[in-house]
């Protein structure tokens, strides 16, 4: 097997695939569309793999990341949003379609890894990465390796409660888990929209536009978002005191948060000081594929 690494980021609407070359370059990258069914994704992901091999001639490794873990008690794909995964082997099936051993990984864990190995964090030695996007969800690297836990739940930090909930965050909004007052029902996407503009909004990226143009009910909710996502970092670094926190997903790439955070963290973190950067993420959205082939590491 040559040092090139296959990553592949398998979500509910798209498959995508990247050959790192052994220098850690990018030297393939492409997607596809996610089929509907279990059988017909394991498929099309080997058949991927060795379409990208053969037309690169090399036999490279491969890691994968999902959106959910593969329970250490069972073996089987749990609490993944692409529902054909669950209940399956996965890690296994794609095992003997591939002939080789596959490392699978959750999405955030990749992402987290990928802003650790060459990203925004690059050199440090515990980094957390979040992912704001359409859910809220985190990802742990601790000097190189991602940070599972026993029950492969580290980092689900989107299922946190809102902490220091005020006024009518009590008791908090229903969570699609079932539970009340989850992080995620709170600084989500959906969640950030649904502030601003009530039920049924969904996109929150226009709001930093509509704030700048002047819009009361953007630069509110906007404040009230940079607020709770502070409280919820401040309890990540009472927790794991970081060397970093990278910020992932489409929510990433509001400026404000860069200047809001570290101004808010410190009222809530249980220090004297607080200077834990806050980075924007180096890859984009190239980071989870790139996480999923760094699940094998450098020699």
């Amino acid at each position: 097997m040559s040092q090139h690494r296959i990553g592949i980021d398998l979500g509910g609407t798209k498959i995508e695939i990247m050959v790192l070359g052994p220098d850690g370059a990018a030297v393939l990258r492409q997607r596809i569309s996610t089929p509907s069914g279990y059988q017909e994704t394991v498929a099309a992901i080997a058949g991927l793999v060795r379409a990208c091999e053969s037309r690169l001639g090399v036999s490279a490794s491969v890691g994968i990341g999902i959106p959910g873990v593969i329970s250490p008690a069972t073996g089987l794909v749990k609490n993944a949003n692409s529902i054909a995964l669950n209940g399956h082997r996965f890690d296994h099936d794609m095992g003997v379609a591939l002939d080789r051993e596959v490392r699978v990984e959750n999405d955030a864990n990749c992402f987290a890894l990928s802003e650790a190995t060459d990203g925004a964090g690059a050199g440090l030695g515990v980094v957390f990465g979040v992912i704001l996007g359409t859910g809220c969800g985190g990802g742990i690297v601790m000097h190189g390796k991602v940070h599972q836990g026993p029950h492969r739940v580290a980092g689900e930090w989107g299922h946190t409660p809102l902490p220091w909930p005020r006024g009518l965050e009590v008791p908090g909004h229903l969570c699609w888990c079932g539970k009340h007052g989850c992080l995620e029902s709170y600084v989500a996407g959906p969640a950030l929209a649904r502030d601003c503009d009530g039920p049924g909004a969904h996109d929150a990226s226009g709001l930093p536009d509509r704030a700048a143009g002047g819009d009361r009910a953007a630069m509110d909710a906007l404040e009230r978002h940079a607020d709770r996502l502070a409280r919820g970092l401040a309890v990540v670094i009472n927790l794991l005191d970081p060397d970093a926190i990278v910020l992932g997903g489409g929510l990433s790439n509001m400026d404000h948060l860069y200047v809001a955070l570290p101004r808010l963290i410190p009222v809530h973190a249980f220090s004297d000081v607080i200077a834990t950067p806050v980075l924007r993420n180096k890859h984009g959205d190239s980071s989870g594929v790139r996480g999923a082939a760094w699940l094998w590491p450098a020699a």
